[in-house]
């Protein structure tokens, strides 16, 4: 990876584009809890690195990777959802080495990136209306350390689900109760507020299950013919 990023930033750097390119770079969704070996087994004598040292990190060093917060990639709980972005662009971004606290998603690259080049999303597709765009764009947050306005974030994966609605964030694993957390104040997730504000919680979960309807319906709709087809 560091090589083909290298690639990358060599051949901008070369074209006299890298100070005025926009580069967004991610880690994964959390540390994985999986233990699997290869079909020929883990040798503990073998080079680190190599393929007959293939190990899985477990659900210990997963942990530890994903400290403070709580499960593993998977999971929809913090240690499998939150990842840093880093944001570099030295000729559209004057602030340098600062720290962002607003919530983003993956589903807000698009909009951003949109926004900066100054490009509308289309309106239809081949005679169809688009559907509203999930994400928001983060250019206000690049500037400076504000909250991106959005009315919520939603996760189901693996039958591991959960909403955030401002700070506050509901979540479950897979054939679990749901967890009710204050990000604000609590953001491993460690005082489960759901048996104290059952009401917050009827409210969340009723909003998850119709974000998760909307979902499937529009899944399931079937694509509009176009004249080509």
């Amino acid at each position: 990876m560091d090589a083909e990023i290298g690639r990358v930033v060599a051949q901008l750097k070369a074209m006299g584009a890298f100070d005025n390119t926009l580069i967004l770079f991610a880690s994964d969704n959390g540390a994985s809890a999986e233990i699997m070996v290869r079909d020929g087994g883990h040798d503990p004598a073998a080079e680190p690195g190599s393929a007959k040292s293939y190990l899985c990190l477990g659900p210990g060093f997963s942990s530890v990777c994903n400290t403070p917060f709580r499960r593993h990639k998977t999971w929809t709980h913090e240690g499998g959802i939150s990842t840093p972005l880093v944001a570099h662009w030295p000729a559209g971004i004057t602030a340098r080495g600062e720290l962002r606290h607003t919530p983003g998603h993956f589903v807000d690259i698009v909009p951003t990136v949109l926004d900066l080049a100054g490009i509308e999303r289309p309106k239809d597709w081949k005679g169809e209306p688009v559907p509203p765009a999930p994400g928001k764009s983060l250019v206000p947050a690049l500037a400076k350390d504000v909250t991106v306005p959005r009315a919520l974030l939603w996760w189901l994966h693996e039958d591991h689900r959960a909403i955030r609605v401002g700070d506050w964030k509901l979540v479950a694993a897979a054939k679990e109760p749901w967890e009710l957390y204050d990000l604000r104040a609590d953001r491993g997730e460690q005082t489960n507020l759901a048996a104290r504000m059952p009401e917050k919680v009827g409210e969340l979960s009723a909003l998850w299950q119709k974000q998760t309807d909307e979902f499937v319906a529009a899944v399931r709709k079937p694509p509009a013919k176009g004249k080509d087809e």
